[in-house]
């Protein structure tokens, strides 16, 4: 089996862009990716792609080149981006391919989600009950963890408060205006404990990725960075998720918890190992839970960790050093790529104002959404 190497990124700034459209928004990152490998569209033997509301992002290849390339569609909820780099990663590592482009891209109408439910049958019952809705699922999520755990609302002021923070040294993000957490705390409340600040919006964006053979790598980069591991996981029995119907009375582990530990043992490495992480962050809670659920710390121990400082970008363990979700936005199918984005330059030296000191040499990313997928990627220099 081959090794894989990520040797070009690019990314067009998520936020809201009038006149541009999702995918031009894709192919602009596309254009920038393969300029920082030093590849022509022409170069790249097989593309994977996700949009959720952007259109099929095969479409794209009207705007990059009428190549005959193999372009594969690809939509899995919040994982799509990641999904889509799963897929890019397993077609180089089976020995098929050589060099191919990881692509995700979105550009969502203003407001929340749709609250469509499960079914498909006509009868919108879930939606229509309001229990779709992401800001009460999440809120009903994180106010039994906070019961169990001892989080304070303190920590997720303290969550959010950092994601602006970082986002504002971040030229692509969306949200670059610090807020205090004072602020965020007196924002209006739209789910208990959720305050409007402490929730990520609807976003657009687009993000590429080139991949190649790791040991042709230098060809395209003096600065290759290799996927140790890329897991995408589903969720089981007993899982508390999006769009369940109802929460069993028999828990069992969330999908986020399985990808994790198969990532850890793809990769060979463990928690201890990584360097810095971006954590799925829809809203605050999504961080602070995902910190334990991902393995870097026991359940409850965020409370300290956070006050403490220890997931700033100078701290001990830095999280979502280019603000996140919160920060940033969600276009679906851009927001995982955009993880890996992030960590690519982390370990390149290139994150500029946001750099994590101490030469960072192991990132990880995670991603989770409905209807209860989770993806993780174990990236190395």
């Amino acid at each position: 089996m081959t090794d894989v190497a990520i040797v070009g990124i690019g990314m067009h700034p998520f936020g809201r862009h009038e006149g541009v459209s999702g995918m031009e928004q894709g192919a602009i990152a596309v254009r920038a990716a393969c300029k920082d490998a030093g590849v022509e569209w022409s170069d790249i033997q097989f593309a994977f792609g996700g949009s959720r509301a952007a259109g099929d992002p095969d479409r794209m290849v009207s705007m990059l080149g009428l190549t005959g390339i193999q372009f594969i569609n690809v939509t899995n909820g919040c994982a799509t981006g990641g999904s889509a780099l799963f897929s890019a990663y397993n077609t180089i590592h089976s020995g098929l391919y050589d060099l191919g482009i990881a692509i995700g891209f979105d550009k969502h109408p203003r407001g929340a989600f749709s609250p469509a439910g499960p079914g498909g049958n006509g009868r919108n019952w879930y939606g229509g009950s309001g229990m779709a809705l992401t800001t009460q699922f999440f809120a009903m999520k994180i106010n039994r963890y906070m019961e169990r755990y001892g989080i304070t609302n303190d920590a997720l002021a303290r969550v959010a408060a950092k994601a602006f923070r970082n986002g504002e040294k971040n030229p692509m993000a969306w949200r670059r205006k610090p807020l205090t957490e004072n602020e965020i705390l007196q924002s209006p409340m739209l789910s208990y404990p959720l305050t409007q600040y402490m929730f990520c919006n609807p976003g657009e964006g687009g993000v590429a990725l080139v991949l190649c053979r790791a040991d042709i790598a230098h060809r395209y980069t003096r600065h290759p960075i290799y996927l140790r591991s890329a897991i995408v996981r589903s969720r089981r029995f007993g899982s508390f998720e999006v769009t369940a119907p109802s929460l069993s009375l028999e828990e069992g582990d969330g999908p986020t918890i399985d990808a994790s530990k198969a990532a850890y043992e793809m990769a060979g490495l463990g928690p201890k190992d990584v360097d810095l992480a971006q954590l799925q962050d829809t809203e605050s809670g999504a961080e602070i839970m995902h910190m334990a659920e991902n393995g870097f710390c026991e359940h409850g121990e965020q409370e300290v960790m956070l006050a403490n400082g220890e997931t700033e970008i100078g701290g001990r363990f830095p999280v979502n050093t280019d603000g996140g979700c919160l920060a940033n936005g969600e276009p679906i199918g851009a927001s995982g790529l955009r993880q890996v984005y992030e960590n690519v330059l982390q370990l390149r030296g290139d994150a500029g104002s946001r750099q994590v000191e101490g030469d960072p040499r192991v990132a990880y990313t995670h991603v989770y959404g409905a209807p209860g997928i989770s993806g993780v990627t174990i990236l190395s220099r």
